[in-house]
C-alpha cells in the first residue's frame, strides 16, 4: 500500500525555547538545527525573528546553516512581524512563513478585541503578504481547537484562497481531546471546498497529557503534517514529543497510513544535545529517550527478552539511537580525532583559537575519566557558554570541606573583572556553601529557581552536569556546568549564569502569543 508522506515541523528552537529558561543561544540553535537536518526533519522552526534582535539573528543564522530542510519563521498577522520574517530568512535554501491569528471567541473578545469579520480581513492581508516573500506560507487559527467551527471554515476557506499552503489548528491550550479532536479536522476536510489546496496540519499541548494522543488522531482524519518538539519541550506542559510521534508511525504501520521521512537512529543523539543545551534532563521512564526505555527490570520480562526481543519490545534500541555512534575518544586521542567528532555532532568553531580552547578542554577531562563519549563533548561546548560573552567572573580555585558532624564550609577565591577577590562561607552543604561564598563577593541581587544535576553518562568518574536558573528584574537564565567534581560544577554553572547576566545575556519570555 502506497503511504502519504507525513511531513514533520520541529518547533523546538521556537516553541521549545518558550520553556521557562530554555533560551538558546544562536550559536546552540544552530548546533540543534543541524542535528534536526541530519535527522532529516521536513521543517525547522528557527524563531519568532520579530521577538528580539537575538531571535532575528538566530533566525537568519540558522536559515543560512541549514541546506536540507525548510527553514521557518513564525509571525503574527502584522505587517512588520512578516517583513521581519521575510528578512530574516534570505538565506535559506527553502523559507516558510508562519502567521498566525486567534481564531476562538475568547481570544478575539478579550486578548484581541476585534470582531470576527476584522480577523477575517487581517488573516487574508497578512497570507497575501507572506505570500509575496514565498510561496511556503503556514497559517495557524491560533486557539483553533475552541474555536466556532463555522468561523474556522470561513477562515479556513479564504486563507487557502489567499495563497496559505498549509494550514494549523492548533489545539494551543491543550483542551482537545483525541476523538472529538480528530473528528474537528475530519469535517473541516470534507466541508470547506478547496481543502485539497492545502495540507492540514496539528500542533498540540500538552496540559492534560494528551498532545500526542490529539495529534495522531489528528492523522487518522487527514492531517499530514505534525508540529511536535524534541523531548516534548515547550511552553506550560510542552508540545507533541517528535521521538513519540515519529515511532508511533513508524512501529504501527499497520494502522497509519502515512510514512516519515525521519532517520531515527539521530533521535537519541538529538535529545541528548536539546537535554544539554537547555539544561532540562530527560525522565529516566520517558518514552523513546528516557534511561530506563529499554531496561527490563522484572525477571520474566528479562527472560522473556533474552529468549525473543520481541516478547517485552515493540522496536530496537539501536533503531532510535541507543548505543549508535559510540566512539570513544581518550587521552592518546589526537586534535583531528576530537575535532572530525565535534563535526559529527554539529560542532564546529569559527576560529582556530576557539578549536584550541576545545581541545583544551578536552584534554583535561581526558585526565579525569578513561573514555570520553559523545555526551561529554556536548556537554564541553555547553559548559563554554555563548561566544563572544564577557566572563565578568572567573573561578581561580576554591577549597571546600565537607565533614560528618560538622557544618561545610568553601573558600573561594575569584577573578572579578580582572581583581582577585576571596571569601568564605558556611552552609547546609559544599554547594550551598560555595554559592553563599560567591554572593558574599557578587552581590547579585539574583533569586535561584533551579539547581539540577545530572550525569552525563556511565559511572563514578562520570562528569556531573549542573544547570543553575537565576532570575533577575524578571530575566531568565541557565548557567551550565560541567566537570567530574560535582561541586566544581556546581560553581562553574552558578559563575556562568552570573556572566550571562552580567554581559545582558539573559532574555524576557520570547514570546507571549503564539500557538
Amino acid at each position: 500500500m502506497n503511504k502519504e508522506k507525513l511531513v514533520i515541523f520541529d518547533t523546538t528552537l521556537r516553541d521549545g525555547e518558550q520553556s521557562p529558561g530554555a533560551s538558546m543561544t544562536r550559536e546552540e540553535k544552530v548546533r540543534i538545527a543541524k542535528m534536526l537536518e541530519k535527522m532529516r526533519v521536513d521543517v525547522i522552526e528557527a524563531g519568532f525573528a520579530i521577538a528580539s534582535p537575538g531571535d532575528f539573528e538566530s533566525v537568519r543564522a540558522v536559515a543560512q546553516a541549514v541546506k536540507d530542510s525548510t527553514v521557518c519563521s513564525l509571525a503574527r498577522a502584522i505587517d512588520g512581524d512578516i517583513d521581519r520574517a521575510a528578512e530574516a530568512l534570505k538565506g535559506a535554501n527553502s523559507s516558510r512563513i508562519h502567521t498566525f491569528i486567534a481564531t476562538s471567541p475568547i481570544h478575539m473578545k478579550y486578548k484581541l478585541k476585534m470582531e470576527p469579520e476584522r480577523v477575517l480581513e487581517q488573516a487574508i492581508h497578512a497570507i497575501k503578504r507572506a505570500r509575496n516573500y514565498t510561496d511556503n506560507v503556514e497559517f495557524s487559527l491560533e486557539d483553533g481547537s475552541r474555536s466556532e467551527f463555522d468561523f474556522m471554515c470561513r477562515i479556513t476557506e479564504a486563507a487557502i484562497a489567499s495563497g496559505a499552503t498549509t494550514i494549523n489548528v492548533p489545539d494551543t491550550v491543550g483542551y482537545g481531546e483525541p476523538g472529538e479532536y480528530g473528528a474537528m479536522f475530519k469535517r473541516l476536510i470534507e466541508a470547506v471546498p478547496n481543502s485539497d489546496k492545502a495540507i492540514f496540519s496539528t500542533h498540540c499541548h500538552n496540559d492534560l497529557g494528551l498532545a500526542v494522543a490529539n495529534s495522531l488522531s489528528a492523522v487518522m482524519n487527514g492531517v499530514r503534517q505534525i508540529e511536535c518538539t524534541i523531548n516534548g519541550l515547550g511552553e506550560r506542559a510542552g508540545n507533541a514529543s517528535l521521538e513519540e510521534v515519529v515511532m508511533a508511525v513508524r512501529t504501527r504501520k499497520d494502522i497509519f497510513p502515512v510514512d516519515t521521512g525521519i532517520q531515527a537512529e539521530h533521535i537519541v543523539p538529538t535529545s541528548r544535545l536539546v537535554s544539554s543545551v537547555t539544561g532540562f534532563p530527560v525522565q529516566p521512564n520517558k518514552a523513546i529517550v528516557g534511561a530506563n526505555a529499554f531496561a527490563h527490570e522484572s525477571g520474566i520480562h528479562q527472560d522473556g527478552v533474552l529468549k525473543h526481543r520481541e516478547t517485552y519490545e515493540i522496536m530496537r534500541a539501536e533503531d532510535v539511537g541507543w548505543n549508535a555512534n559510540r566512539i570513544v575518544l581518550g587521552k592518546h586521542s589526537g586534535r583531528a580525532a576530537v575535532k572530525a567528532r565535534f563535526e559529527d555532532l554539529g560542532i564546529t568553531f569559527d576560529t582556530q583559537d576557539a578549536l584550541n580552547q576545545a581541545f583544551a578542554g578536552f584534554k583535561d577531562l581526558a585526565d579525569k575519566k578513561h573514555d570520553i563519549f559523545d555526551e561529554d563533548l556536548h556537554a564541553l561546548v555547553s559548559a563554554k557558554g555563548a561566544e563572544n560573552m564577557e566572563e565578568i567572573y572567573l573561578l581561580v580555585d576554591m577549597e571546600v570541606c565537607s565533614k560528618t558532624g560538622e557544618t561545610p564550609n568553601a573558600k573561594i577565591n575569584l577573578q572579578v573583572s580582572g581583581k582577585n577577590a576571596s571569601a568564605q562561607a558556611e552552609g547546609g552543604g559544599p554547594v550551598d556553601a560555595a554559592y553563599k561564598a560567591i554572593e558574599s563577593v557578587v552581590n547579585s541581587k539574583a533569586d535561584l529557581l533551579l539547581y539540577s544535576v545530572n550525569a552525563i553518562t556511565q559511572g563514578t568518574d562520570s562528569q556531573g552536569e549542573v544547570t543553575v536558573r537565576l532570575e533577575r528584574d524578571g530575566h531568565i537564565v541557565n548557567g551550565i556546568g560541567s566537570d567530574t567534581d560535582i561541586v566544581t560544577a556546581s560553581v562553574k554553572a552558578y559563575l556562568h549564569a552570573l556572566n550571562m547576566l552580567a554581559s545582558r545575556k539573559q532574555r524576557s519570555h520570547p514570546q507571549r502569543d503564539g500557538v
